[in-house]
């Protein structure tokens, strides 16, 4: 377990986001590092910085899809024009990947390595490829390839030998979290994007970017690709995906999806410097590692221990109490289900690892 409160000021001066493209979508043809250079150049455009100022560059990726996707960080960087001087490093938590390495980044700025950093993270699911495991020094006559798939391969925990979808069935079983509920937390989760996205709640965030479409044609994606409009009636109706019975389907799990986001991280000093304004401050995070069976779990002791040190005498179960917003990542509703049902209200929350901002 991993819990910091952070000494100094570190603020959040900037942040931009690619529209999350669909599996198999509109991002198909574009590469981790293709997403993540739109989300950085839209970052930086969006402040007074020179990209000379930035002093370091941090981006989480998971599935490193592309043959450049394992040096991202470094190469999404000098397309943007940052100096080729100015160290990158791309990082590894899994679903947390994009918060570790905001918090990686803010380790550097807390030591004194650097005032400014550019962090985010970039996925494309999509272009995930097969591999052949066995044809490196030649095959015997009659043996047959072995043939992966890696996305599938990203989504099972080979430890335990067990898919994410399964750890989402034990843990409602566990709770006793009933379909329904999961579909009603589906349908809660597509009514509200469709309600921002009405009301153009996304605007400040998004960057469009340049694609083409099905038949090749160039087009502009200016909004998320990967939502899409359903009812309980819909969504009652689809088969359980991983188990007989069970309560995850498709339509109540996290979707495979392609996109990209990055932030502009500042100290104080840098912040006044430069005259930037903040849009949050980083206070403080909490990383916790749970019983892989139960994988979705994790936000409940992490937003436990977090409570705990921002609040002596205080548990997951005041959160409510102290926090305006919510922001819940998870990979099934019964995951998402149980932490609500621990702590009505924290600031973000993504797989197991606890990430808190404060609007300054």
């Amino acid at each position: 377990m991993q819990m910091a409160l952070l000494s100094k000021g570190i603020f959040v001066v900037a942040a931009k986001r690619t529209p999350i493209g669909a599996y198999g979508g509109l991002l198909r043809s574009l590469t981790c590092t293709d997403i993540a250079e739109v989300a950085a150049k839209s970052c930086l455009s969006a402040v007074p910085v020179l990209p000379e100022h930035i002093g370091s560059v941090v981006f989480g990726n998971v599935i490193q899809s592309n043959r450049d996707t394992s040096n991202l960080s470094r190469h999404a960087a000098v397309r943007v024009g940052i100096p080729m001087s100015t160290p990158a490093l791309t990082v590894n938590r899994l679903c947390g990947s994009g918060f570790q390495a905001v918090i990686s980044a803010a380790h550097d700025m807390l030591i004194g390595l650097t005032e400014l950093t550019l962090a985010g993270g970039s996925e494309n699911m999509t272009e995930v490829p097969y591999v052949l495991r066995n044809i490196r020094f030649g095959t015997q006559l009659g043996l047959n390839y072995k043939l992966d798939d890696m996305l599938i391969d990203a989504l099972v925990d080979h430890q335990i030998d067990m898919p994410m979808g399964i750890t989402a069935e034990n843990l409602a079983e566990k709770f006793d979290i009933s379909r329904e509920q999961c579909d009603e937390m589906a349908l809660r989760s597509q009514t509200r994007w469709q309600n921002a996205h009405a009301n153009n709640v996304f605007e400040r965030e998004l960057c469009s970017i340049h694609v083409k479409d099905k038949k090749g044609a160039p087009l502009e994606m200016l909004s998320d690709e990967h939502p899409r409009k359903t009812s309980m009636e819909k969504l009652s109706m689809l088969k359980p995906a991983f188990k007989k019975n069970g309560v995850i389907t498709a339509g109540n799990a996290s979707g495979i999806s392609d996109g990209a986001a990055a932030l502009l991280l500042s100290t104080e000093e840098a912040m006044i410097r430069h005259s930037l304004k903040p849009l949050a401050r980083f206070v403080a995070y909490s990383v916790v590692g749970c019983d892989p069976t139960l994988m979705g779990i994790g936000p409940v002791p992490a937003v436990d221990k977090l409570m705990r040190v921002l609040v002596p005498g205080k548990t997951g179960r005041d959160a409510s109490a102290y926090f305006d917003m919510i922001e819940v990542s998870k990979y099934k509703s019964p995951s998402l289900l149980w932490s609500f049902s621990i702590f009505p209200i924290v600031k973000s929350v993504e797989w197991e690892l606890c990430f808190m901002v404060r609007l300054p």
